[in-house]
Formats: C-alpha cells, structure tokens, sequence
C-alpha cells in the first residue's frame, strides 16, 4: 500500500511539473484598470534573447493615439500602442522574474515577476514591485 501511495504522489509531482513547463507568457494578454475593473489593453508578451517583453499592442479605454506624457527618457510623448511596457523578464524555476514593468499611466518604472497560478494557464500573474517593497499584483487574461 505505501509503494501505491508513493507511485501516486510521484505521478501527481511530475503531472504538476509538465504542466508548469508547458505554461508560457508568451501571447497577447488583456489587463484589467485597477479602479474601474474594465478591460484597459492588450499587451503582447515576445521573447528576445532568451528574455521576455511585453508591448501595448492596443487601447481599449483610451484613444489608440494616446501618448506617454508622464514617462522619461525616450518614451516620453511617445505612442503607447507600440511601447515597450514590460522587460527583461528571464525565467526562474516555474515563474519569470528579474524583468522591469512600467506603467505609462505615471511613467514610473517597477521590478517584475508573472507566473501561473495552478491550474490557470490563462491567467497570468504579474507583479510589480517599488524598491520599497510594496508591490502590486494584476491578473492578466490570454486573449485566444
């Protein structure tokens, strides 16, 4: 009886593991505005040299001519469809950190990290988070 149980547990570990590896962020991903709870765009996970980026492939609440006012550098007045909001996420055991996320609501530029919560491999978690420690996470929905 205990081999039985053994063989179970095994099998159940190793269905859990393939189905992690076989999870990906690449896709278009619909977001969700914090305060209103309505879709607010897509954005579109790719990878680039072994590194994940995600770009505003379209608006949903605002014009699609919207334009980065509060972000610096570069992207400053900038189109948002088209930026780069997301980079440098690399992966990390089941989950992909070590990237940069920016909001171009305000411009400011956070640490982040997504994974998938068991069994939802069309729900992306994605946390930012201030050097503060104080972060905040979305739920991202795969648009098929």
């Amino acid at each position: 009886m205990k081999s039985k149980n053994l063989l179970l547990t095994f099998l159940l570990v190793l269905f859990s593991v393939a189905t992690a590896i076989g999870q990906s962020p690449l896709g278009t991903w619909k977001t969700i505005d914090d305060n209103s709870g309505e879709a607010k765009s897509h954005v579109e996970i790719s990878e680039s040299n072994g590194k994940f980026v995600g770009k505003v492939a379209k608006l949903l609440i605002k014009p699609a001519d919207t334009v980065c006012e509060k972000c610096s550098g570069s992207k400053k007045n900038k189109p948002v469809v088209g930026m780069e909001i997301v980079w440098g996420l690399t992966p990390y055991s089941d989950y992909w950190s070590y990237g940069t996320i920016m909001d171009p609501e305000n411009g400011k530029e956070y640490k982040c990290s997504v994974w998938f919560e068991s069994g939802k491999p069309d729900e992306l978690k994605v946390r930012g988070k201030h050097w503060s420690g104080v972060y905040r996470t979305q739920t991202w929905y795969r648009i098929k």
